[in-house]
């Protein structure tokens, strides 16, 4: 006996949104999306009810074959797809409907992926695009009991961060029928998980080499500052009548005068470390100190 959630339950003796959907208003247009077999022990026809100017999905409902987890998964999925848009629908994953049931036994998470393809399948079939064009059904087919090629493979893979060929069985059935596909399968893993391993490595050291980006050289220092007094806190300052005078640079600390207006101005520390100094830290080093003089 598997151990179900109370949600998976509750979905299973009293399912939402069962059956289909036959009346439609002005602007509005039905379509469904089939997956699975009844020879295979599980099947799904998922019914969505459009807005045709907004594509945001009216109302869901669902016909399934199978078992308790299917039930669950597929009045799950109908309602989490009322409000949204279709473009919003597609992002769903069935990791999304597992955890709207508080979780499925690994060995039933097939059920979610299931209501993931039906949903694309209905949206597929609205948009007019043939089903043969889906990127999961490209690519080599790896396990021919069950259809499976290596694309839809792959991506229950990385989607579910999955680490075993018995895994892959549980997600999408591949390998559940003769075994003969599931040495290709344990490749297929390994090389996803190679991939990961090298991208994670390439991103680290990525940020290595931005973390080890060289300092700024005293000379350097000294030329950004002037040059940001000059180009952008000078003109500043002379709108209000003020002007200021790099005095000196000592390491961090920055030595000016403010003139005119600024020197006489009962605002001037705020204009000078509001101002001037958040401007250098910002442009030029956070470690920079600007006083008066």
């Amino acid at each position: 006996m598997w151990e179900y959630t109370d949600k998976v339950m509750d979905l299973f003796y009293n399912p939402r949104n069962q059956g289909t959907i036959t009346e439609k208003g002005e602007g509005q247009a039905i379509t469904t999306g089939e997956v699975g077999s009844i020879a295979c022990g599980d099947a799904l026809r998922l019914h969505l009810k459009v807005d045709e100017k907004t594509e945001i999905i009216l109302d869901a409902r669902f016909q399934t074959f199978g078992c308790a987890s299917a039930i669950a998964s597929s009045s799950a999925l109908t309602e989490l797809l009322v409000g949204k848009t279709l473009d919003e629908a597609l992002s769903l994953t069935n990791k999304e409907i597992a955890d709207f049931l508080g979780g499925l036994p690994e060995e039933k998470m097939h059920c979610s992926v299931m209501g993931q393809e039906a949903l694309e399948a209905a949206i597929f079939n609205y948009r007019g695009i043939p089903l043969d064009n889906h990127e999961d059904d490209e690519g080599a087919l790896i396990c021919r009991c069950f259809g499976v090629t290596d694309s839809r493979i792959r991506r229950i893979v990385l989607e579910n961060d999955l680490t075993t060929a018995e895994q892959v069985t549980n997600y999408v059935k591949a390998g559940g029928g003769c075994g003969s596909c599931l040495a290709d399968i344990d490749d297929m893993i390994a090389d996803i998980l190679q991939e990961k391993t090298t991208a994670v490595a390439v991103a680290t050291e990525v940020v290595k080499a931005k973390s080890e980006t060289k300092p700024l050289t005293n000379l350097q220092k000294i030329t950004l500052i002037q040059q940001v007094l000059e180009e952008e806190i000078k003109p500043f300052l002379a709108k209000d009548g003020g002007d200021l005078e790099l005095i000196d640079i000592e390491g961090d600390l920055v030595k000016v005068t403010l003139k005119g207006a600024c020197g006489s101005c009962a605002s001037s520390t705020a204009t000078l470390k509001g101002g001037i100094e958040a401007r250098l830290k910002e442009k030029v080093s956070p470690d920079l100190t600007v006083i008066a003089v």
